[in-house]
């Protein structure tokens, strides 16, 4: 028995490559910083960190003056470094420095007005780290321009917030991007490669309990799945061959029943006329009629020969007249209203006479003994067998279609006459009920399909 909603393999798969890939993009990125972190490529190489430092320390004071605030990053600049130097100006021509500009750079003072950004170099080789820079940053003073050596280091903070932005503006896109991707494209990948599973699973859904052999497809299943499948088939195969065995144990009983049935016939009709003897020959009808039925059983799941057409209004008269004597006799009176043309249906002849009559002899048997029997046959191929008897409960309106199941259990019948019934019927591709009567007894209802 399933419990709660069962998991979709599909959208399971989408979430859990959403999750690896967020994983692995972060943690390619932390690898990355890792690495660059450790080699020093990011420290070393890096040429901005006196600015950086200088960025965040410069202020302005209640005079619009430029001063330096000592921050701990400040702090820990001219630990490592010892003194510093460095020139800021505005646009305005408000002017800050601190400690003495290095001889090398000293030319370079005099014309920083006319100076963007710009990098100073001692050595010769392009690929070293320059030894001064000059560039304009937007600081808590606002923007300024700074000239200053690079003895400074990248600091964490200004790692995590270039990594931070880098992240934002390039990897998040980038896994909204794969994430976008993987839910459409995700779901018909899975879809086509589940659908040799999808297409069995169809398969089985129309499998009915008479169809023996029936296998589901193995082509185009998923290996993993496979397993499944090739069990789902075993067990198909098992449940067939039962089945077999149960079918052939009720055509033996039913032979092997006939024979001792018809020697005590022949010696009850030997006695003489008694209460006992009328007794003793009901029984053994019932006894004959019961092994008639389950040979019948046997035979409908042995069909071989194909159905033909035949009129259906035409079998009910045949049925009205073998049967109208015995309804007299019993204390009925029987109406039979047929339709205004013939009533053309695909079956065979015998097995629907047999339905016919057992529902008459039903109705016989469990109608009171009184009113009115109603044989109707209407368009486009509906039967309908009503009395005036007590009815069937509505909740007893499918069991009695079950084999040895009856509504009285002290009747005299076998409890196989409806279930043959609603088994003709359900071979011809129609439908058996019990609906509703105007009279309030019981009315069957054959509806089958129009040839």
């Amino acid at each position: 028995m399933i419990t709660g909603t069962p998991h979709s393999f599909k959208w399971r798969l989408v979430r859990w490559l959403v999750l690896f890939e967020t994983a692995a993009i972060s943690l390619v990125i932390a690898i990355a910083v890792g690495l660059l972190w450790a080699t020093g490529y990011l420290i070393d190489g890096y040429e901005n960190g006196n600015i950086d430092v200088l960025t965040d320390a410069i202020v302005r004071d209640g005079q619009n003056n430029l001063v330096v605030q000592e921050t701990p990053e400040l702090a820990r600049l001219r630990r490592e470094v010892g003194e510093i130097w460095f020139i800021a100006r505005d646009r305005a021509g408000h002017r800050l420095s601190e400690g003495a500009v290095p001889l090398a750079f000293a030319f370079a003072t005099a014309g920083l007005d006319r100076m963007n950004d710009g990098r100073f170099r001692l050595s010769p080789d392009k690929d070293s780290r320059p030894e001064a820079v000059v560039k304009w940053v937007d600081s808590p003073a606002g923007n300024i321009q700074i000239f200053t050596g690079t003895e400074g280091q990248l600091t964490l903070r200004r790692l995590l917030l270039g990594t931070s932005g880098a992240f934002l503006t390039i990897f998040v896109p980038m896994l909204l991007l794969l994430a976008l991707a993987t839910i459409i494209v995700t779901p018909i990948v899975v879809r086509r490669m589940l659908a040799g599973l999808s297409h069995a699973a169809a398969h089985a859904a129309h499998i009915e309990f008479d169809q023996q052999g029936v296998q589901m497809p193995i082509k185009g299943v998923p290996a993993e799945f496979l397993p499944l499948v090739e069990a789902f088939n075993n067990a198909l195969k098992r449940l067939d061959e039962g089945y077999a065995r149960h079918k052939r144990f009720l055509a033996q009983a039913a032979h092997e029943l006939r024979t001792p049935i018809a020697i005590l016939n022949t010696r009850v009709a030997t006695l003489p006329p008694s209460d006992g003897k009328a007794r003793l020959i009901e029984d053994t009808n019932r006894l004959a009629t019961l092994a008639g039925q389950l040979l019948d059983l046997q035979r409908l799941g042995k069909r071989t020969t194909p159905f033909c057409p035949l009129d259906l209004r035409a079998l009910a008269e045949r049925v009205i007249v073998d049967l109208a004597p015995l309804a007299f006799a019993a204390g009925y009176e029987m109406s039979f209203d047929p339709a205004d043309e013939p009533m053309i249906v695909l079956g065979d002849h015998s097995s629907l006479e047999r339905a016919l009559t057992n529902l008459v002899q039903n109705a016989i048997e469990h109608g009171g003994r009184r009113g009115k029997i109603t044989f109707r046959v209407m368009a486009p191929a509906r039967v309908e067998i009503c009395d005036e008897g007590d009815g069937v409960p509505l909740a007893e309106r499918e069991r009695i279609f079950e084999p040895f199941s009856r509504l009285h259990p002290g009747g005299k019948g076998a409890g196989l006459g409806l279930s043959l019934v609603r088994e003709i019927v359900h071979l011809h591709g129609g439908h058996v009920a019990i609906v509703d009567a105007t009279s309030g007894g019981a009315c069957f209802r054959i509806d089958l399909p129009p040839a």
